[in-house]
């Protein structure tokens, strides 16, 4: 356990040191009047208390990502722990702090209008092609995950095992099918109302519910007696070889940490989701000053969620085999039944299990509505009226969405998980690239966003190259690139240019000098 305390340790660690230094590279300034005044709606601009605010953030980004992530990365043993915590500090904390005060400082925009704004209008348009393609997957994982959960309590309740889970009998079916639609009928409720009114209210009671979750399985791995490490043969302790070992069933070879896990565990790492969410709070921060607290904070607390997720992973079930199986036949909800359940029994285990559903609902519902608002802006800038305080004209957008997002929970679990975790990565790849074209176009130290936006386009690019099932991994193992090895070396070769190639553009394209007029674009609301 000292492993996860030092881990833990270094987490706080950089929100007080790292996170400070991230505020003074970008130069706060408090007398600002933020859009939550500025810009007040009654609707989405609306000023709210930081501790609010925060706990807003935390549920709005800890979907299933921070709890399902790290189960699946603990099939790669201690090193998913290590890079919960490097990813975290270093990069998705990074990467959500300027998300959220670059949106302030410019009226709370969304990531398209940023990338816009500070890459330029081509990028706009990729970027919302991409985000609202994540928004909705997003949306439809954070609907069919919470389902299975809610149908393995409700068959618990029923007197049933809840093994039934993803098991296809009837009444599962019936169950799963009865709590989608109950969960879609939330969302549609959450995504027209005001913010304050749903959103704003009931969020603390499921943050109640949150800390419950966080602090039982916790309360579970230091007092139940469970070996800790025992899934991947590490009980005895960890050594520091064993943090750059790949525990994976299937081989290193098939299923390498390099680029796998960067792109298994999003977030509690770094997640392009939390860009689409924390627009929404810059439009509620009613101070610069809190932004650190806010959008770095909120990240650095997901990060602890997702290393107690995945020690839970590597240490509650018998072997790695087992834990691979239960991933396979149940997906990750039944390890989080499983182990809720074992753990702290049938009361306490309800309790954690509530309060993992509560965060991929409370994710769901703000991706809906983000994808409602970035369609509303788009809309606006070419001069369709989409006011968004208008009922009807939110129903326009809405409707659809919904619509979109019913037929998508058709698909099966493990394929939108694959798009989702490339869709995502790669939409907090351009919003490091758009936070460090901020701040170099500012004179500003932009290296602190530089550097994991080159690493992560190195990461995307060679998963794409890599997975056999999606992207030009897929085209590779048709025409021969199929062995394992060969793969990797081809998807890390291509990786690697990838990132050389979009560094080089980004110093020939960029000048710091220019921070005032970007683009041909008059002056923004960022001095």
């Amino acid at each position: 356990m000292v492993l996860f305390f030092f881990c833990v340790a270094l987490l706080v660690a950089g929100y007080f040191i790292y996170g400070t230094l991230m505020e003074k590279i970008f130069v706060i300034k408090p007398q600002r009047q933020t859009p939550a005044y500025a810009m007040g709606d009654g609707v989405d601009y609306v000023p709210m208390s930081r501790l609010k605010v925060w706990l807003i953030q935390v549920l709005n980004i800890a979907g299933t990502g921070p709890i399902f992530g790290p189960i699946l990365g603990a099939l790669y043993g201690p090193v998913a722990m290590l890079w919960i915590v490097v990813g975290c500090v270093f990069a998705g904390a990074v990467h959500d702090y300027f998300c959220g005060i670059i949106s302030i400082r410019n009226g709370g925009a969304s990531i398209p209008t940023m990338a816009g704004r500070y890459i330029g209008a081509p990028m706009k348009h990729i970027i919302n092609f991409i985000a609202l393609i994540l928004l909705v997957l997003v949306g439809v994982v954070f609907v069919t995950s919470p389902a299975g959960l809610l149908t393995s309590l409700t068959e618990q309740v029923l007197g049933r095992s809840g093994e039934a889970v993803m098991k296809g009998n009837p009444l599962h079916d019936n169950l799963a099918l009865t709590w989608v639609c109950i969960i879609f009928v939330y969302y549609i409720i959450a995504t027209l109302l005001p913010i304050d009114k749903i959103i704003g209210r009931i969020y603390p009671l499921f943050g109640a519910l949150l800390m419950f979750m966080t602090a039982g399985m916790l309360f579970g791995l230091l007092f139940e007696g469970i070996p800790l490490f025992q899934t991947v043969g590490l009980q005895n302790g960890v050594s520091l070889s064993d943090l750059f070992t790949n525990f994976q069933p299937k081989g290193g070879n098939v299923l390498p940490i390099w680029p796998l896990i960067f792109v298994t565990i999003t977030c509690g790492a770094i997640s392009g989701f939390h860009a689409t969410q924390t627009p929404m709070m810059a439009r509620c921060t009613e101070n610069e000053r809190e932004a650190r607290f806010i959008f770095y904070g909120a990240m650095i607390t997901e990060g602890v969620i997702a290393l107690i997720w995945c020690m839970v992973g590597i240490s509650f079930y018998p072997d790695v085999q087992v834990l691979q199986e239960t991933i396979r036949t149940g997906t990750p909800s039944k390890v989080v039944y499983d182990a809720a359940m074992g753990m702290l029994g049938t009361f306490g285990g309800i309790l954690a299990v509530l309060g993992v559903v509560v965060l991929p609902i409370t994710s769901g519902d703000t991706a809906f509505r983000a994808a409602r608002l970035q369609i509303a802006e788009f809309l606006n800038s070419y001069g369709l009226d989409a006011d968004q305080r208008n009922l009807v004209k939110r129903l326009m957008i809405t409707v659809p969405l919904f619509v979109l997002g019913i037929i998508l929970t058709r698909i099966d679990f493990s394929v939108l998980w694959r798009y989702f975790s490339w869709a995502n990565q790669t939409t907090a790849t351009i919003m490091l690239w758009t936070a460090a074209a901020y701040l170099y176009r500012h004179g500003k130290f932009h290296w602190v966003c530089t550097i994991p936006a080159v690493f992560m386009t190195q990461i995307c690019a060679c998963y794409l190259f890599f997975d056999q099932k999606i992207g030009f991994g897929w085209i590779w193992a048709k025409v021969g690139l199929g062995e394992p090895v060969r793969l990797w070396q081809a998807a890390m070769t291509s990786g690697v240019i990838v990132a050389a190639v979009f560094t080089v553009l980004f110093f020939i394209a960029f000048k710091p000098d220019h921070a005032k007029a970007v683009g041909g674009m008059a002056p923004v609301l960022d001095d």
